[in-house]
């Protein structure tokens, strides 16, 4: 595992590379306003994105209330949130004098 870390890590400088569709695809997917709520007839709720390339919304997760809807939204906002934030690279958490 250590050398797997240390090999990917050397090659890539500790930064994620990642190609300008793959950011701009997470950036559409950070943004809540992209996301919608819409209950089934079973009464089961189910979280949809829309695509950013045209009308279409997809289909994601499925929760019993709103909230746990809601929620799992929020958590694929952060994880999107997380990526991008990755992507500037390492960041200084600590300086010595």
């Amino acid at each position: 595992m250590t050398y797997l870390y240390y090999q990917t890590t050397s090659t890539t400088g500790g930064q994620l590379k990642v190609n300008e569709k793959t950011k701009a695809e997470w950036e559409h997917l950070a943004n809540k306003e992209n996301w919608r709520i819409v209950q089934l007839p079973n009464g089961y709720y189910q979280t949809e994105v829309s695509n950013p390339n045209n009308e279409e919304w997809h289909d994601v997760t499925r929760r019993e209330t709103m909230e746990g809807a809601e929620s799992a939204i929020d958590g694929s906002i952060d994880h999107f949130n997380n990526k991008l934030e990755a992507t500037k690279g390492p960041k200084v958490v600590k300086t010595f004098k």
